[in-house]
């Protein structure tokens, strides 16, 4: 029978990471769910499991076992009877993990994606030379390999000046920024790199937010979640989305003003593998993090390792009432019905390969004096690729992101403080502790140090000993033109912390 298998005798069937998962469509599938709603891709690729490989042997082969029975004249004769395997020897077969001639599926993709060679993947179904399986969500027509110049001209016109315009982008860095997030998808495969976390938000309610994430959602096909503020709830659905079959993920619509401040969430877009815990059983999964991670809000903030893990797209309409806007007036009106639309969708993406095809024609040009970090190969390409279609200010507020960062606003404040008080003077956490008890003055209590001394996560100022790890854990770390240096005292049996500036001790 695992003979027959690796022959593929059960068709749409491939291997992933060792074990068969066989590839299906999906009934009962949403066929326009709104902007902000979950967006699944037509097919999945299942694990077979006995009971799934019993039903696809009845359907496609037949097998049987032989029998014996007693004839007319008193002898015995073999027949066939058609039966269902046992579950045990179904079991024993799907155990195994070696299936050489099968085909090796590496993912399900729900739009064209540009392969390492250049060339573009966008025939329906298993690709060999990617291992990628396309499930369009959106049927196109063959999109050109060398597109016209016409073509590109009206890409460039819809996308940019129609799809695009009436957005009310802080600054033309939010609107390059974004055009950068939606072709990502595309270009992943090709640059084979790390892809930032993804911030959009705005001032107010109804600016837009949750249209620009359906952008790509409705394309690549997205899974819509609550933020859970917790790190054991975020790891948990971490690991349970990256099992599903969709190319963007949102958190959507977080707390006004919330701290987006994770180590499982710096570790997770820093990650092109992902390991956890499958939950309710004993064994760990993995999977491939190629999925473009989002989050929407107003006014958010991120914090620790966040700042520099994350590209912002930020939205200010500086108006009272966004949803108010004469729609009449837009290059599309009523966008956020209009991009739920199938034939809608086509045209968006048609255009956007357009652009990416005409890139690659010039050579994918890449802007090579971009950094990122992790991000660096993301950057360039994606930099590269604005730069070639006369799109400016492509991550120019990287700045106003360290800005919104309120794990180094709340530290620059205290070491500021801090040395304004004490200068460059060696002190205990303990002596720097009770300098942060408030003095009397008669019946009144003054708190030199304005608020500004640093506190746990939950707010309450740390004791001694807490506070010692949280200025060793600092040590080193420039906070502005700030940063906190330590040593042993005289005697050699503790530690001292002082506050040095950019300037001067």
């Amino acid at each position: 029978m695992k003979a027959a298998l690796t022959d593929r005798l059960v068709p749409d069937t491939y291997v992933a990471g060792g074990a068969l998962v066989h590839v299906e469509t999906i009934s009962g599938g949403l066929t326009s769910p709104a902007a902000d709603e979950d967006a699944p891709l037509p097919v999945a690729a299942s694990p077979l499991v006995p009971a799934t490989l019993a039903g696809l042997l009845a359907e496609h082969a037949y097998v049987y076992r032989l029998r014996s029975r007693r004839t007319s004249d008193g002898g015995s004769e073999l027949y066939e009877e058609e039966v269902t395997p046992p579950r045990e020897m179904l079991a024993a077969v799907l155990a195994g993990k070696t299936w050489p001639k099968l085909p090796v599926l590496r993912g399900v993709i729900g739009a064209p994606v540009l392969r390492r060679d250049g060339t573009l993947l966008q025939t329906p179904g298993y690709d060999p030379a990617t291992g990628l399986y396309l499930a369009a969500k959106v049927a196109l027509p063959p999109v050109p390999d060398q597109p016209t110049p016409d073509q590109v001209a009206a890409a460039r016109t819809f996308l940019l000046e129609r799809f695009l315009r009436d957005f009310p982008w802080s600054s033309p860095a939010d609107w390059a920024n974004y055009v950068a997030l939606l072709a990502t998808p595309i270009l992943r495969h090709f640059t084979r790199s790390l892809t930032p976390f993804a911030l959009i938000d705005a001032t107010m309610p109804a600016s837009g937010k949750s249209i620009l994430t359906g952008g790509p959602g409705m394309l690549y096909g997205q899974r819509v979640m609550p933020w859970p503020y917790a790190e054991e709830e975020l790891r948990k659905a971490i690991t349970a989305v990256l099992a599903e079959q969709v190319g963007v993920v949102v958190w959507d619509n977080l707390a006004e003003g919330t701290v987006i401040d994770s180590p499982t969430l710096a570790l997770l877009v820093t990650a092109g593998v992902w390991s956890d815990r499958q939950l309710g059983a004993s064994r760990n999964i993995t999977g491939v993090n190629d999925r473009l991670w989002m989050a929407t809000g107003n006014n958010l903030q991120v914090g620790g390792d966040m700042a520099s893990r994350t590209v912002r797209v930020h939205l200010d309409p500086d108006m009272p009432r966004p949803e108010q806007r004469d729609q009449t007036q837009f290059g599309i009106p009523h966008l956020d019905q209009w991009i739920t639309i199938p034939a809608n969708q086509h045209t968006v993406l048609w255009h956007l390969l357009i652009l990416v095809l005409d890139w690659t024609r010039a050579g994918a040009p890449r802007a090579k004096v971009l950094s990122m970090r992790q991000f660096t190969p993301w950057a360039q390409h994606l930099g590269g690729f604005l730069a070639h279609h006369g799109i400016d200010g492509f991550l120019a507020n990287a700045a106003d992101v360290r800005g919104i960062d309120e794990d180094e606003t709340r530290w620059r404040a205290f070491l500021a403080c801090w040395h304004t008080l004490h200068g460059s003077t060696a002190m205990t956490a303990a002596e720097l502790r009770r300098s942060a008890e408030p003095d009397r003055i008669g019946y009144d209590e003054h708190d030199r140090w304005d608020g500004q001394f640093i506190t746990t996560h939950t707010g309450r100022l740390p004791n001694a000993l807490s506070l010692g790890r949280l200025l060793a854990g600092q040590t080193g770390r420039w906070r502005g033109d700030y940063v906190i240096r330590s040593g042993k005292n005289d005697r050699g049996d503790r530690n001292i912390f002082w506050v040095e500036t950019h300037d001067r001790p």
